[in-house]
C-alpha cells in the first residue's frame, strides 16, 4: 500500500521517522533518497543526518535548535518541492564485486545449521524452489545479470539492503526460523525480496548461496575505496556481483590481505528515474513489485 499522504511519526526525542506506505517498491525509495538529497542541499539548521529505507525516511535532528513540529513542516515543503518520483535524479556509483555462487564456506554453514538447530532444504535449492528456476546454475544466471541498488543500510553497520534493478532477476525467498547463530563474512543472502552483504560474522536468517572476498565495512576507514567512511556503500548505489573461480576468489582474497586490492568502481553518475522507469517498461517488468518482507 502506498499512503495518499506521507505519515510523520515521532520516533524518539530526535527523530523523525517518514513513511510513504508499506510495501517494498523502488518508486518510494527513490523518493526517500530524493527527500534525503533535498535536505543535505538545503542543511536545515538543527538535522544531523538523514536515513532512507525501502519505504520511508529517517530525521535525526537535535530538539535544542529545531523543534519537531518545525522538523515536520521543513520536510513537508522539502517533499513538496520534489515533483513526481520520475523527476528525482540521484548521485550512484557502480562497484562490480567478484562473487563466488555455490561457495564452500556458505555451504558449511547451512550443514552447520542443520546439524545443530533445525533441518532445512539447503539454501540454493530453497530458492531454486521458491522461484520456479531450473537448477542452481541457473539461479547463478539470473541473480548475477542484474545490477542491485542499495535502497538502505541497516541491521548491522555497513550492511547493504538490496533491490534488483532488473526486474526479471528479482527473486523472493523466506528467512531462517530460527536463525542462524552465525554468518560468514561476505555471504550473500536474499530474504523475503531483499538481498544483502554480510559485513562481517554475524548472525543472521537470509538465505546465503554467495560469497565476496572484498570487504565492505573497514572500522579503520583507511581503505581509500571507503572516501573515510567506515562502509563501502551509500543508499543510491547500485552493485554488480560478477561470478569468480575459486581461483579469482583466493586471487582477491590475497590481495585483500596483503592491502593491494583494487575496488572496480564507476565513479559518481547521475541515475534518472524517469530513464530508469522507461527501460522498465521496455523490459516488459513491474517496476514496483510488491512483496511483503
Amino acid at each position: 500500500m502506498i499512503y495518499e499522504q506521507p505519515k510523520c511519526l515521532p520516533a524518539g526525542d530526535r527523530y523523525l521517522l517518514i513513511e510513504f506506505g508499506n510495501e517494498m517498491n523502488l518508486d518510494l525509495n527513490f523518493t526517500a533518497q530524493g527527500l534525503a538529497s533535498a535536505a543535505a542541499e538545503a542543511k536545515v539548521k538543527g538535522v544531523i543526518e538523514t536515513a532512507p529505507c525501502f519505504a520511508s525516511l529517517l530525521v535525526h535532528y537535535e530538539p535544542t535548535l529545531i523543534g519537531y513540529d518545525d522538523v515536520v513542516r521543513e520536510f513537508s515543503r522539502l517533499l513538496g518541492s520534489l515533483g513526481s518520483s520520475d523527476d528525482i535524479e540521484l548521485e550512484s556509483r557502480l562497484f562490480y564485486l567478484p562473487t563466488l555462487y555455490l561457495d564452500p564456506w556458505t555451504k558449511a554453514c547451512v550443514e552447520d545449521y542443520c546439524a545443530k538447530i533445525a533441518r532445512k532444504v539447503p539454501d540454493p535449492e530453497l530458492l531454486v524452489q521458491q522461484n520456479g528456476l531450473k537448477d542452481t546454475n541457473h539461479l547463478v544466471r539470473l541473480h548475477s545479470s542484474s545490477e542491485y541498488w542499495v535502497a538502505s543500510l541497516g541491521f548491522w553497520p555497513g550492511l547493504p539492503f538490496l533491490m534488483a534493478l532488473d526486474p526479471r532477476a528479482r527473486l523472493t525467498a523466506p528467512k531462517y526460523n530460527p536463525p542462524r547463530t552465525d554468518t560468514p563474512e561476505g555471504a550473500v543472502g536474499l530474504g523475503g525480496a531483499a538481498n544483502s552483504i554480510y559485513p562481517v560474522a554475524t548472525p543472521g536468517g537470509y538465505q546465503i548461496f554467495a560469497r565476496t572476498p572484498v570487504p565492505i565495512w573497514d572500522p579503520t576507514g583507511k581503505r581509500p575505496a571507503f572516501e573515510g567512511s567506515l562502509c563501502l556503500f551509500r543508499p543510491g548505489d547500485r552493485i554488480k556481483f560478477v561470478p569468480v573461480s575459486r581461483e579469482e576468489y583466493d586471487d582477491a582474497e590475497v590481495a585483500v590481505k596483503e592491502g593491494c586490492y583494487d575496488y572496480t568502481i564507476v565513479e559518481y553518475q547521475k541515475f534518472a528515474v524517469r530513464n530508469y522507469n522507461n527501460w522498465v517498461s521496455k523490459v516488459g517488468g513491474a517496476n514496483n513489485a510488491r512483496v511483503s518482507t
